[in-house]
């Protein structure tokens, strides 16, 4: 449990690149926000590799999924990638999950079967 009685976040998903994403990450932390969600939508930024990038140039700021979307990942490859992503950012990953929005241009690829 923290010790402050509120938290805020940023809720990003896109960046013009690569370095422009971790400039993001980097700026998020040296602010004080206490966490970097990224949504499971089409037309961001895939959660969990960009995560990893932005664990790789911080050290306090939480990391985690703004509600990814299960049905569109088998339940063993949610569990892989949160589980690599929590050793790689040293417990600082944060696992949303829901059902999605629908099968709209906002909502990922077909669900996993």
């Amino acid at each position: 449990m923290t010790t402050r009685p509120f938290r805020f976040g940023v809720v990003a998903g896109k960046a013009p690149g690569g370095e422009g994403w971790t400039a993001l990450a980097h700026r998020a932390e040296r602010l004080g926000y206490a966490t970097l969600l990224v949504p499971d939508t089409l037309g961001t930024f895939a959660p969990f590799p960009a995560l990893a990038a932005a664990a790789a140039v911080t050290t306090t700021l939480r990391l985690g999924t703004y509600v990814l979307s299960a049905p569109n990942r088998t339940s063993g490859q949610v569990a892989w990638e949160a589980d690599t992503l929590r050793t790689l950012s040293a417990g600082r990953f944060e696992l949303g999950l829901g059902t999605g929005c629908g099968r709209s241009a906002a909502s990922p690829v077909a669900p996993a079967s």
